[in-house]
């Protein structure tokens, strides 16, 4: 018999996923709508939540009683928070969703929910206005956008990975956090620009409106792009398999338990860094260092641009390195930089500052591009999108939507402006532990028929000596 040898026999497409070969150039077109069309929407889920952070002080004295500013702002994180409850909800409600009728139908009502809500709170009445009532409307529209947003991310991871090529499995997937950097810079710069141009007055009156606004044409875009994608291939070969069914929740959790809380104990890492470094560091500068608010913005917006550029880096190197060796990495990063990077960003200075916020972003860098791809890689087609957005959205309403109110708390607590420091390194070991007992998951395939042959390679005969062997 013939060597059907599975590397190298034209034969064996049957049972080869075209995901192991390199992308032709029209596969490679088709991956670049992938992934616009994937990270507009984040780019909205992102530039809101960013936008709430920079200009919660403003936020605060638009939507609550005034009086105590410090209780006052501690109020508007607490908004912030409310809204994550909502993820694990959305994330299991929308993966049930997209592990049944498909990613790209999921993603595009995701996208259509939180650019209807964020241009909502650009239109919201005043405290002044309507009283109580106005920080109620707020707290339901960040509520909207937390339960649609629970299906966003790991939708969005789970979409471009199905299509990425097997062992560029990070280097595309970095692309994601890259939309999600990019989104905080493009925050920070509207900003910005707004606090530049406009006088005081005028940004108080309205002109704190106006990024909120932005997200209706943004989502848009992004809704047509999503509507005219095909599925991924991952998700196409499952529905034409007439044994599969749809796993319950229960299921989900029962089968692979272990894989959900040692990936939400990493992924508690990623939330938290994440939000020290894009939401709550502006806030620390003026807070604790006196820096001007446009000091701030200008050092985040350099921080933000760095990490937007090293996502792609860190994509490579995991996919060289493994994503074992990029957990340990990232963990062991933010434990060394957080107390320079906390000091730094504490002078009131902007290159200091900018340096402090870098430093911190180095880790979180590394921690969100290797969580983007673990979302995938860690669970099987048929229960991937609902296992992935439940780890993600407890670990990031647990660790991440507290991060600004948990900070901002520790601080008045002790009187010690370092004291985010010690909370984040704890983070660190608890997720250091939990990702170190993850497998390696680097040049697994997503397509489930291509991962078992990876498990159990076909046999193949060929002949040696004269003697059939098996091989």
């Amino acid at each position: 018999m013939s060597n059907n040898n599975y590397a190298g026999s034209s034969n064996s497409g049957n049972h080869r996923s075209p995901l192991s070969q390199p992308l032709s150039p029209g596969r490679r077109k088709a991956m670049r709508q992938v992934i616009i069309a994937s990270t507009i929407g984040n780019f909205v889920e992102w530039f809101d939540f960013a936008i709430y952070g920079f200009l919660a002080l403003i936020i605060a004295q638009h939507f609550f009683p005034q009086g105590e500013p410090a209780l006052a702002l501690l109020q508007t994180f607490a908004v912030f928070a409310i809204s994550f409850a909502l993820r694990p909800l959305g994330g299991i409600f929308f993966g049930r969703l997209g592990d049944r009728i498909g990613r790209k139908r999921v993603l595009a009502i995701t996208i259509l929910m939180m650019a209807g809500a964020t241009a909502v709170i650009g239109i919201l009445p005043t405290y002044d206005t309507i009283g109580f009532i106005a920080p109620l409307l707020l707290a339901l529209a960040r509520c909207i956008q937390g339960f649609s947003a629970g299906g966003e991310y790991a939708g969005a991871c789970t979409y471009v990975l199905e299509h990425a090529p097997t062992r560029q499995k990070a280097r595309y997937g970095s692309l994601i956090p890259v939309s999600t950097f990019m989104a905080f810079a493009s925050a920070a710069g509207l900003t910005l620009v707004l606090g530049t141009t406009l006088s005081d007055e005028t940004m108080q009156s309205w002109g704190w409106r106006v990024p909120f606004l932005i997200a209706a044409p943004l989502g848009l875009i992004g809704l047509y792009m999503r509507l005219h994608l095909e599925e991924s291939p991952a998700f196409k070969a499952l529905q034409k398999a007439p044994e599969t069914e749809h796993a319950t929740v229960k299921e989900t959790v029962q089968v692979h338990g272990r894989t959900i809380v040692c990936l939400s104990a990493f992924i508690s890492a990623t939330a938290l860094s994440f939000y020290m470094f894009t939401t709550y560091l502006v806030t620390y500068m003026q807070v604790a260092g006196n820096a001007t608010r446009t000091t701030a913005l200008l050092a985040s917006l350099g921080a933000l641009v760095f990490s937007g550029l090293l996502c792609p880096v860190v994509g490579r190197l995991s996919d060289r390195i493994g994503r074992r060796n990029t957990i340990k990495t990232a963990c062991i990063s933010l434990i060394v930089a957080v107390f320079p990077a906390y000091y730094l960003a504490g002078s009131g200075e902007l290159w200091p500052a900018m340096l402090g916020a870098s430093m911190l972003a180095v880790g979180a860098v590394m921690c969100g591009v290797v969580t983007a791809v673990l979302l995938a890689e860690q669970f099987p087609t048929r229960v991937r999108y609902t296992g992935s957005a439940l780890c993600y959205n407890v670990a990031y309403t647990i660790f991440g939507g507290t991060a600004p109110l948990v900070a901002t708390w520790l601080i008045s607590l002790t009187g010690y402006s370092l004291a985010p420091a010690f909370y984040l390194i704890a983070i660190a070991v608890l997720a250091l532990i939990g990702g170190s007992r993850l497998p390696e998951s680097a040049h697994r395939a997503l397509d489930d028929r291509e991962a078992a042959w990876q498990d159990h390679p076909p046999a193949t005969h060929h002949k040696a000596k004269g003697r059939a062997v098996t091989s």
